[in-house]
């Protein structure tokens, strides 16, 4: 039971992150090479963890920010 926990765990993990990196330009609908707030709100968990993964703190965020999530 303990190893189906830990499977079933690590593939949610997987599966949110690829979903993140995937979409980075599609993400960034104006095409300027970072996701403001507003183009992150189309995706919930990402608009959810936006401020702790823009670690600059400007406001959006920039391809390596976005592929520490």
């Amino acid at each position: 039971m303990k190893r189906l926990t830990s499977t079933l765990a690590l593939i949610t993990l997987a599966a949110s992150s690829a979903a993140f990196a995937a979409d980075f330009s599609t993400l960034d609908a104006d095409g300027n090479g970072a996701i403001s707030k507003q183009e992150a709100a189309v995706d919930a968990e990402l608009s959810k963890h936006f401020d702790k993964l823009d670690t600059d703190g400007n406001g959006e965020l920039s391809k390596e920010e976005f592929e520490q999530a």
